[in-house]
């Protein structure tokens, strides 16, 4: 067992921040304060859906255990600096972390993310991953520097299936399973300064957010790249498709097939592919 640490947590759900707490008390340590991030950047506007979220980690907060609702950088730091952390334990969150954040913790920062790094570095590498019709997602545990998912890796595994219809409740038992593994191993590792593998640049790609020309249906593309175009939405939301244009009309694609459905027909670049569900584009 890896030496007992105070571990600080940073996630964006209950779920989330439940299993990384339950690997963090598996392992012998103290998980003592959350942080959630209400916003894609530091001191930026509240995101829509955060004042829920926040609610939702409230009600399953352990006894005794604080939240803290950063919104800037600063007073994350600033906050945190209290509470005598040995470790802090990231994933999903999107804020880049300045030196006087990561100096905080005895050990550092850990970062989970769901690519096998190099891979897909950056703030969307599930949607990639599916964009790119990858049969499975990586997850990877590795320390936090001053550079984007750039760090020495601790673990690493590639193990969770990607569904043909991927969303995230689909893809979260698998996910949550690989994450606890990666994560013990990298708890266990954390301790010794000279533990972690340096990423290589050979394979380094970047998964940023998606582009404004993703939102509509290229039929210049192949069946296959437009069927993922329409599971990469699907897995951002329900309800959100990119748009096409079949027969004069606009619609919102939903759903796809690349075998004969009900629905119209739609001629890509190498062949046609099936809209199984669609919804009147705005």
């Amino acid at each position: 067992m890896s030496v007992a640490m105070r571990v600080g947590l940073i996630s964006f759900g209950a779920r989330e921040f439940a299993t990384l707490h339950e690997v963090c008390v598996q392992g012998g340590h103290t998980p003592v304060v959350y942080a959630y991030s209400r916003s894609m950047r530091p001191r930026s506007v509240t995101d829509p859906a955060a004042a829920d979220t926040a609610g939702r980690i409230t009600a399953a907060l352990p006894a005794g255990m604080d939240l803290l609702l950063p919104g800037s950088s600063a007073g994350l730091g600033a906050a945190l600096g209290g509470y005598g952390l040995d470790l802090l334990v990231c994933f999903g969150f999107s804020w880049r972390l300045p030196p006087a954040v990561l100096s905080i913790p005895q050990y550092g920062v850990v970062n989970v993310h769901c690519s096998m790094l190099p891979e897909y570095r950056g703030p969307a590498p599930v949607l990639w991953a599916i964009r790119n019709g990858d049969p499975k997602l990586g997850v990877t545990a590795h320390r936090m520097n001053e550079e984007f998912d750039a760090g020495p890796v601790l673990a690493q595994e590639r193990s969770v299936p990607i569904p043909d219809d991927a969303t995230p409740e689909a893809l979260w038992p698998a996910l949550a399973a690989s994450l606890r593994r990666v994560l013990a191993v990298a708890l266990e590792r954390a301790t010794d300064p000279s533990a972690g593998e340096p990423q290589s640049a050979i394979g380094a790609t970047y998964a940023g957010l998606m582009e404004e020309a993703f939102s509509v249906v290229d039929t210049a593309h192949t069946s296959r790249a437009v069927h993922n175009q329409v599971r990469t939405h699907r897995y951002i939301g329900p309800g959100r498709g990119p748009v096409a244009t079949v027969g004069g009309q606009r619609m919102k694609v939903l759903r796809t097939s690349l075998t004969p459905a009900d629905g119209p027909r739609l001629d890509c670049a190498d062949g046609p592919l099936w809209i199984a569900e669609s919804a009147p584009a705005e």
